[in-house]
């Protein structure tokens, strides 16, 4: 975010938001609790739950912030901090996709792909500012919106491979090898996989405000320079998601072919 946009959402945020605002907030959140119970829904305690975990890890992310602006190596904590959350989301994203072999090293590939991708563009073409903070926040978006993409890419790999099993053996006898079954393969998994992105992106401004322009706008800042702000998000959202489905894609659609040539056993219908 440019600096006199920066200053002025910092200035506006810190005349709107407080504690007891941010307690009135969760009514919304005891309501629908409250209904979860009354009708029996048992939704309550995942409810319940991810508000609870999103309070204590804001609230460790800001201290964690606050330190680093401390530190007399800002920027090397910055990176340290992009290096650990792109170790933790590849690990999140293997621990949820269905178990393909070696999974782990197109996970890191692609969730660190997508974001060098977009720090690169975001810093290199002077877009924001660089200092520490921009690094933890763009890295962030990048890496926030990859992990989800991944694992659906990968799922939509496995769920094509036992949807047509018959299809794929019939495809292997014939004489194609692991690159023909990618080709075969990967575009309907990816295309599957990036149809929420897609569809979010189409729809922007239309029938919803995204997160980062509606704070802009809530802080003062004008309205162009927040559309501006919420186009560069989304943009980064739509490429790093895209970045990873591909590159998830590719990789799980391999491997659901061993190198002899069958079917890989955990694509197999049934597991």
């Amino acid at each position: 975010m440019p600096m006199p946009l920066l200053a002025a959402a910092e200035s506006g945020v810190a005349g709107v938001w407080s504690w007891p605002v941010v307690a009135a907030s969760l009514s919304l959140v005891a309501g629908a609790v409250a209904l979860s119970r009354w009708l029996g829904l048992r939704v309550e305690g995942p409810l319940v739950w991810a508000s609870a975990r999103a309070a204590v890890q804001l609230l460790a992310v800001g201290g964690l912030l606050a330190l680093v602006l401390r530190s007399t190596v800002p920027g090397l904590w910055a990176w340290l901090w992009v290096a650990v959350m792109v170790g933790i989301a590849s690990a999140v994203m293997v621990r949820r996709m269905p178990p393909a072999p070696g999974a782990w090293l197109p996970a890191t590939a692609a969730v660190g792909l997508s974001t060098a991708v977009g720090l690169g563009v975001v810093f290199g073409f002077g877009v924001v500012p660089y200092d520490p903070i921009s690094v933890v926040v763009v890295a962030g978006i990048t890496i926030g919106n990859s992990m989800p993409h991944g694992v659906l890419a990968a799922k939509q790999v496995a769920a094509s491979a036992r949807d047509r099993p018959g299809t794929i053996e019939a495809l292997l006898a014939m004489g194609f090898d692991r690159g023909g079954i990618v080709r075969f393969l990967a575009p309907e998994s990816a295309r599957l996989a990036l149809i929420p992105q897609i569809e979010r992106t189409k729809v922007v401004g239309l029938i919803a405000l995204p997160g980062a322009m509606t704070g802009l706008l809530l802080a003062g800042v004008d309205p162009v320079d927040a559309v501006v702000v919420q186009l560069l998000v989304m943009y980064l959202v739509l490429g790093a998601a895209a970045i990873t489905v591909i590159v998830m894609v590719l990789a799980v659609t391999r491997v659901s072919v061993t190198p002899r040539l069958q079917m890989a056993e955990w694509v197999k219908p049934g597991r």
